[in-house]
């Protein structure tokens, strides 16, 4: 069977889909694993044979919609995992009519689920539509449990001494984009016809967000001048302004602003993680780590009540001060582990944790129990690498083209959020999974361009 992985953000998802691909790889499938460009193109061009398209949202934009209906007409069955997860709110309700839609679902093939919440609630808002929506969990989950520490390591990066994790979530306040760049983007999404009070409410998130992120810097400032054992470690969320960070931090002693892959491996050799709303705590409770929710005041927006829920609610610098010391110290160790079982008590309805089989697995079954002759059919793998070198040639052409002649070519904005990949990377994620999954095929992993990877067995 064919299956085409579509991957957004490199540092958020790609881990998770080359599990996926080396599994699925392993039971006998064509994986490709790429940006949404180059599988759309392909299928235009007629190269790509029917499969499975995996993606990361179903949200009802028209642009989406009528893409998606494009690759339907072309023999493709459609399926996702929404990669926001709304994990970090209690609730479900809202998340769903915004990222979903009757139209959206009834395109879909199956629609996979984080866990009880998610899964139960999008049976009741799209009621007809529920055998398609299964509760498998989710592949990013999987990578958090303790059989895959191998599989991350220690970042390279780490700094010598112990450090204190701090996952940034100030994604409004501290965009790439310019507050009018993020509503036009949103605009177009559809977002404010779903969510009427979204546009003025964006306003205040980012003064509400603003002085939280303040209140973090001045926090940093206080754990740095007050402590020498032990490293601070920030950790933009990926859609944030990473150069701002380093300019309000520069002066700080022992800070490190770093942003290069996954955030697992970091949560995983830290020995806390300090956050306001973020989903990072999530993963931390599952990894055994303490949380902190450093919450100095009441967000008026964007409360999320879950994630802030969880661990340790300080409120100010001096409580954060004796927390951070005292877990560093391992002081009190049996309340971290009694405070670390709450949290995951309070995260069950959320994330679904199988200890029997992976939700890679899961999904792999269900993509399986789709499968026809149609989308088995073989690709024409030269054609189509040469199609992406062509097409890569003729983008790198625009661009030259448009510093002379800036009003006649348009070309697209180079995409932050999936940068060129290293074959010698990827092969060794590939197979430090199939050591640990125990995986005895012969893998092939074939770089069809720098944003393009072919997985299957060789």
């Amino acid at each position: 069977m064919n299956i085409y992985l579509h991957v957004e953000s490199v540092i958020r998802e790609l881990d998770s889909k080359i599990l996926l691909a080396t599994i699925a790889a392993s039971r006998g499938h064509q994986v490709l694993v790429s940006n949404l460009s180059s599988i759309t193109r392909g299928i235009r061009a007629g190269l790509l044979a029917p499969g499975i398209f995996h993606t990361k949202s179903l949200t009802p934009g028209e642009d989406k919609i009528l893409r998606h209906q494009k690759i339907i007409d072309n023999g493709f069955y459609i399926t996702s995992i929404d990669e926001e997860g709304g994990l970090i709110d209690v609730g479900y309700d809202k998340f769903a009519k915004i990222r979903y839609s009757d139209k959206t679902i009834n395109q879909s093939s199956a629609v996979f689920g984080w866990g009880f919440e998610d899964v139960n609630t999008l049976k009741k808002i799209y009621p007809k539509f529920s055998s398609k929506i299964y509760k498998t969990g989710s592949p990013r989950v999987d990578l958090w449990k303790s059989i895959f520490l191998d599989y991350w390591g220690i970042p390279k990066e780490r700094p010598s001494k112990p450090y204190l994790l701090i996952s940034s979530n100030f994604g409004t306040a501290n965009n790439k984009k310019k507050p009018h760049e993020l509503i036009a983007s949103q605009k177009k999404g559809g977002y404010f016809q779903r969510d009427p009070e979204m546009f003025n409410r964006n306003f205040s998130c980012i003064a509400d967000e603003s002085s939280m992120m303040l209140c973090f810097i001045n926090a940093i400032k206080h754990l740095s001048n007050n402590n020498n054992l032990y490293d601070i470690v920030l950790r933009p969320h990926p859609v944030e302004d990473v150069e701002a960070w380093k300019v309000y931090l520069e002066d700080v002693a022992n800070v490190h602003v770093l942003e290069k892959g996954s955030i697992t491996p970091w949560v995983n050799n830290s020995f806390a993680v300090l956050h306001n709303g973020c989903t990072t705590s999530l993963e931390a409770s599952i990894a055994g780590k303490p949380v902190i929710t450093y919450a100095p005041f009441e967000k008026k927006f964007n409360k999320a009540l879950l994630a802030n829920d969880l661990g340790y609610l300080i409120k100010t610098q001096e409580e954060l001060l004796l927390k951070v010391n005292t877990i560093f110290h391992k002081i009190e160790y049996k309340n971290l582990k009694n405070n670390n079982e709450k949290n995951i008590d309070k995260i069950s309805n959320k994330i679904f944790l199988d200890n029997n089989q992976l939700a890679a697995e899961k999904i792999i079954k269900v993509w399986e129990s789709l499968d026809t002759n149609n989308l088995s059919q073989s690709s024409s793998w030269v054609r189509f690498q040469l199609f992406l070198n062509v097409m890569k040639c003729r983008d790198t052409l625009r661009v030259g083209l448009k510093n002379f002649i800036p009003n006649r070519f348009r070309t697209k904005e180079y995409n932050q959020k999936f940068p060129s990949l290293k074959k010698n990377d990827i092969t060794e994620r590939i197979s430090k999974l199939q050591n640990i999954l125990g995986i005895d095929k012969n893998l092939e992993c074939k770089f069809l361009s720098d944003k393009t990877i072919l997985i299957k067995q060789s």
